[in-house]
């Protein structure tokens, strides 16, 4: 069935003793809603309304839903829920924080603290604007922590199943967030052959596209690599399913040569195999790489430099000054 546009809740709607201000985000799973709880505080309510299973009117508030769709709306509904329950038994500066979940309009909402900020992927998108990249010293403490994060939803016997730039959420004092777990519901319950999952190409790993493939740590690892992948070079790695057929992913790796240092670009590398048993098992291997001082990124020569000095070379001997003026034009990289 072909995804609809649901209408969402009207703003003001009160709905189990919150007050709806209005819709912030909608996607194929959900809704999320700013709205204020009984004590007045800023809380953020995502709403389960996949749009391929459910529609909703206009002015209406309980969506329609087929008979045929109604077995794998349920099974979903109930993961959401128990999704919603593990989420509000982690508390972790690094994990988005779930207040509550009810259930109402015969679907389920689930409560989450409301933090102002922008997400990774905007960050990101802002710097490329400006023909910049996040250095190396930001990506590793924002994956360290985002990492520190992940472990424990790992404990809790969840996986991400959904990690992307767009999922991690940078406060207003710039400490990461780990966001969206609508994919976790994949995890705990393997018995759902009905219910597609959902991933987003790029960073997915290749046993996403695959039925019945065997999850672990390991698969949130090559999304954390693809995130990193995404901070350097500015868009996400080739899917998955494409570096299957026809893996083009060595050439962007050459390009970070000299952006970023050989350990960081190594990581990166190790965390996007293809081959599940080849990455990094688990996330403390990760950490240590990043926890590790950061050696100094080599400052990439200015465009054309190679072409000169390979040009130059005869001269170059009697060329002694002009050479140390070359030098000091290829100092230290200022990148922000």
């Amino acid at each position: 069935m072909a995804a609809q546009n649901n209408a969402p809740l009207p703003d003001g709607l009160e709905i189990a003793g919150y007050r709806i201000v209005k819709k912030i985000a909608s996607g194929g799973f959900s809704i999320v809603y700013l709205a204020y709880d009984p004590d007045g505080n800023a809380v953020a309510i995502k709403e389960y309304l996949p749009s391929s299973l459910a529609l909703r009117q206009e002015g209406e508030l309980v969506p329609a839903i087929s008979k045929a769709n109604l077995p794998v709306f349920r099974i979903g509904l109930k993961c959401f829920f128990e999704e919603g329950r593990a989420l509000a038994r982690i508390a972790h500066p690094n994990v988005v924080s779930v207040l509550n979940f009810f259930r109402a309009n015969d679907t389920v909402y689930m409560v989450m603290a409301y933090e102002s900020g922008h997400s990774l992927q905007e960050h990101i998108a802002r710097l490329k604007s400006k023909g910049s990249r996040p250095n190396e010293v930001f990506i590793r403490q924002i994956f360290t922590q985002v990492l520190r994060g992940l472990r424990e939803v790992h404990a809790n016997k969840l996986l991400h199943l959904d990690l992307k730039p767009a999922n991690i959420y940078l406060r207003t004092d710039g400490t990461p967030m780990l966001l969206d777990f609508g994919a976790a519901r994949q995890t705990v319950n393997t018995d759902l052959p009905k219910l597609t999952p959902m991933y987003t190409p790029g960073f997915a790993p290749p046993e996403l596209y695959t039925r019945n493939a065997t999850l672990g740590p390991w698969t949130d690892v090559y999304s954390i690599g693809a995130s990193m992948f995404a901070c350097m070079v500015g868009s996400p790695p080739q899917p998955a399913d494409q570096r299957k057929t026809e893996d083009k992913m060595e050439a962007h790796f050459q390009k970070l040569d000299g952006l970023y240092s050989e350990e960081l670009v190594k990581l990166v590398r190790w965390c996007l195999a293809l081959d599940p048993l080849a990455r990094p098992q688990s996330l403390f291997a990760l950490q240590k790489v990043l926890q590790a001082p950061a050696p100094e990124a080599p400052a990439p020569a200015p465009q054309g430099t190679l072409e000169k000095l390979s040009g130059g070379l005869r001269g170059l001997v009697g060329r002694l000054g002009g050479m140390g003026r070359g030098k000091d034009k290829a100092g230290p990289d200022t990148q922000q």
